[in-house]
């Protein structure tokens, strides 16, 4: 990827270009929307190489006009301010100027806003053979009876009960606050919006009004699962073994679909308990991609700026790059972790145990496990046990901390689908890489 402020011919009047990589990844800052799209349909990014030679020194012209392009673009923000300031000091103790000072913040700002509209816009017509419907602002309000139901927060907005004028349900979750201006609502759509599976929560539709951003999914009657796997959401149904297994493999599915079932590689990067919602069955949706990322479906390792997901659940090579790169394998921990707390029914650390060998669970399940003792999962019968275990056993081979010992997700599946008789122990998960330091 050329710097904004260098150009092609810079590259070859000075250098040459030692090699050009597929890039997965990419920096953001100063991107705009429609740059971001194109980096998510993985194109190549060129990087000119550190070490290249110069072949002979640029003009003096060419020199002064690359030193001017550099201030204004890493210093732009402080010379419009200082130009501001100076109209102040001129104009500013007459009313004409204080309404001249006016009117150039307000055409910034508005400047502003309508290069993000357009930009959404282009995004949205380029991309218009996967969309879903698109509904206006005014639509989405008579959905919602003026935002009347709240169904709760999700990490990129508050979520509302409305109806279609066909009478079907549905969830409308409406954009607060985008921190990357407008990264959370193109990766929803430009995921979630070519994803047609059973445990994937289906896109109906979606609003781009102005500065308003909303999208409208299928409504989940039984809501989400941590609601049925921690005791304090207060649901009064507890769901047995047979159908936690039966929303684990589901879960399972879709992950996997994500990963090996699209033209492109989908990592989820946020996958909980909170993000798994449950249709009338019980069937599980995996939902909230708005930290997904798309890359090459043969990418094993992929780049990020920074570690994105919720604490509990982010895989350790996310912050410590030193024990293995980042792969669809982040997913596979996370999801690990996601069966633990079903089997436990409790969160995976949790400080107000009786017992302080309990706070990890993991550690102290896995201890029980492996040394065959009780664990003490109250009036179950046979097969719930082997159920248990099954998931367990899955568990600790998703949460190993090198992701080159976890499974992929396929083999996950296989391992849940098939006997528990044939399933062996992996070695203990650590919980920090220090702890593998110590063992070697």
């Amino acid at each position: 990827m050329i710097h904004p402020i260098v150009e092609t011919q810079d590259i070859r009047e000075s250098c040459y270009v030692q090699a050009s990589l597929p890039a997965a990844t990419f920096n953001i800052k100063n991107k705009t929307v429609v740059e971001i799209c194109q980096n998510l349909e993985m194109g190549f990014n060129f990087y000119p190489s550190v070490r290249s030679k110069p072949c002979r020194p640029l003009p003096l012209t060419r020199r002064i006009e690359i030193f001017f392009r550099k201030l204004w673009w890493h210093h732009k923000r402080q010379l419009i301010d200082c130009i501001i300031s100076l109209g102040a000091i001129t104009l500013g103790k007459t009313s004409v100027g204080f309404l001249f000072l006016l009117a150039i913040c307000i055409y910034k700002l508005r400047r502003r806003h309508l290069s993000l509209d357009d930009t959404l816009e282009e995004f949205l017509h380029s991309h218009n053979n996967l969309m879903p419907i698109r509904y206006s602002y005014l639509q989405i309000k008579r959905m919602t009876k003026g935002f009347k139901c709240k169904l709760g927060e999700g990490g990129y907005g508050l979520v509302y009960k409305g109806k279609l004028q066909s009478g079907h349900p549905v969830a409308i979750k409406v954009l607060i606050k985008s921190k990357a201006k407008g990264q959370d609502f193109i990766n929803e759509v430009a995921t979630i919006g070519r994803i047609h599976h059973v445990n994937v929560a289906r896109l109906i539709g979606f609003c781009v009004d102005g500065s308003k951003r909303a999208l409208v999914y299928d409504f989940m009657p039984n809501g989400s699962l941590d609601a049925f796997i921690f005791p304090n959401k207060g649901k009064n149904v507890s769901l047995n073994r047979k159908t936690m297994y039966d929303i684990a493999v589901g879960v399972a599915r879709g992950i996997e679909y994500l990963h090996r079932g699209c033209d492109k590689q989908i990592l989820h990067f946020d996958i909980k308990p909170h993000n798994i919602l449950l249709d009338e069955n019980f069937v599980p949706k995996i939902s909230d991609f708005g930290l997904a990322k798309l890359y090459p479906v043969d990418d094993s390792i992929v780049s990020l700026t920074a570690a994105r997901g919720t604490l509990g659940y982010i895989a350790p090579e996310l912050f410590y790059k030193n024990i293995g790169g980042i792969s669809c394998k982040a997913d596979v921990y996370s999801f690990g972790m996601l069966l633990m707390e079903i089997v436990g029914r409790r969160k995976n650390v949790n400080a107000f145990t009786e017992h302080t060998s309990q706070i990890y669970f993991p550690s102290w399940i896995y201890d029980r496990v492996n040394q065959g003792e009780n664990l003490e999962l109250g009036d179950v019968t046979e097969g719930e046990k082997r159920i248990v275990r099954k998931l367990l056993i899955v568990a600790f081979w998703c949460i190993q901390m090198k992701p080159v010992d976890r499974p992929s997700m396929g083999k996950v599946l296989e391992m849940l689908e098939g006997e528990v008789e044939f399933l062996r122990m992996p070695s203990k998960p650590f919980l920090y890489p220090q702890e593998m330091t110590n063992e070697d």
